[in-house]
């Protein structure tokens, strides 16, 4: 018996953990939390993010500050843990905050979503972990190849990703296309960080109100990862419900053409007749339920709008395609070459109970952390900050520093 801890710190990680706890095997013993930071999802993003998974029957996993995370942990002394979080908290909890437990669990990480290109920044943060969770054979080949040239860290592992099977283990009462077999909404799926400009959002959204003008008959849904006043792993500087609000006082898009909506993905796109996104994993689940989709190459195909990997796919497609609701279906080719690979071809959780089994046996070598340098202590230490100190007492501190800033420059 293996007994698993997961530990998330937003929204994505969270529904990314959560899912992949589903995937262990039946005699394995798993428990989950939500680690207090900046970025802590609401209760109803903790909702959302575990909906349809085993997660949701057994009440939403605590949120819990770091001491009470370490106290947790000495409780249920894990075999593993996998820390499911944005990379400097990942390191932060590593490096102190669960370094020392004993038994010495296997550390584990990876990334919730689509990793392509493949980052030195990110293994860089997760190297103090003994093994790496990714989830296409071309993501597992690219950061190999960086921790053999980077050093550190352990090895690199295969998973399927979890949210793409969902929709299949939707309740039936729900059936294909939602209640009665309907399939009449287009979900546009948001990213936090892309594209940047206002501009480039505005457009969207006016693609999106010529659809819904155009198209009476389709329920137009802007899927929100979070509302506007609701943390997410990443932060969102022109959020598309705040844009809409004001294009609408402006006389620039028709009242009622589109709505916004935050809740599971899963639920949206079981009654879904289209799907679109700038770049997001959501694409992926669109795949898996069959639903056809449009990946928005207006703004570039680059790895700087994280969308490099759908090149290929036959999936990408423009604002005017869009507006006249023409989604694609991806090539069967680049689906097997991109995440959806056999789940037989998944090792994660072997490679998991191999390196627990030699933690039993003393044999285990620690992965060696390559932010562990006095030239990385103060941002580990701003790390740390994030989770031992209250958030509110936090931005408090933030804005406290930034006025004095303001204040010395006027001199």
């Amino acid at each position: 018996m293996t007994r698993l801890l997961a530990v998330a710190d937003s929204d994505s990680y969270l529904k990314w953990a959560a899912g992949l706890l589903d995937a262990t095997p039946e005699d394995w013993v798993t428990d989950l939390a939500v680690v207090r930071t900046p970025i802590t999802p609401s209760a109803a993003q903790i909702a959302a993010a575990v909906s349809g998974t085993r997660a949701q029957g057994e009440g939403l996993p605590p949120v819990l500050a770091a001491r009470q995370l370490r106290r947790a942990a000495e409780r249920f002394r894990p075999d593993a843990v996998l820390l499911a979080c944005t990379g400097p908290v990942v390191d932060a909890l590593a490096a102190e905050t669960l370094a020392g437990l004993r038994p010495r669990p296997v550390l584990m990480s990876g990334l919730p979503g689509i990793s392509v290109p493949a980052t030195e920044k990110a293994w860089l943060f997760r190297s103090g972990c003994d093994l790496f969770v990714v989830h296409s054979g071309r993501e597992v080949a690219e950061f190999s190849e960086i921790g053999a040239r980077l050093g550190g860290g352990g090895a690199v592992a295969l998973a399927r990703l979890p949210y793409l099977d969902l929709l299949a283990r939707e309740p039936a009462a729900h059936g294909a296309g939602g209640a009665g077999g309907v399939r009449d909404r287009v979900v546009f799926a948001t990213q936090a960080k892309v594209p940047r400009r206002r501009e480039e959002r505005e457009r969207i959204l006016l693609a999106l109100a010529d659809l819904g003008r155009a198209r009476p008959d389709l329920d137009v849904v802007v899927k929100l990862r979070a509302r506007d006043d609701e943390r997410q792993t990443h932060n969102e500087r022109h959020h598309y419900e705040r844009l809409w609000t004001a294009m609408e006082a402006e006389g620039r898009v028709p009242a009622g053409a589109v709505r916004f909506a935050a809740g599971p993905m899963h639920e949206h796109l079981s009654r879904a007749a289209g799907f679109v996104t700038v770049s997001s994993t959501a694409a992926l689940e669109a795949i898996a339920g069959n639903v056809p989709l449009l990946v928005l190459s207006d703004f570039g195909v680059s790895a700087e709008m994280i969308n490099l990997v759908f090149e290929g796919s036959g999936c990408l497609g423009t604002l005017d395609d869009l507006a006249k609701a023409d989604f694609q279906v991806p090539a069967e080719e680049w689906c097997r070459a991109n995440y959806f690979h056999d789940s037989s071809a998944s090792d994660w959780t072997g490679r998991v109970a191999a390196l627990v089994a030699a933690a039993r046996a003393g044999t285990l070598e620690p992965a060696r952390s390559l932010l562990d340098g006095p030239e990385h202590a103060a941002a580990r230490r701003r790390a740390r900050l994030r989770l031992e100190v209250p958030p509110k007492v936090l931005r408090y501190g933030y804005r406290a520093k930034r006025r004095m800033r303001r204040y010395l420059k006027a001199f």
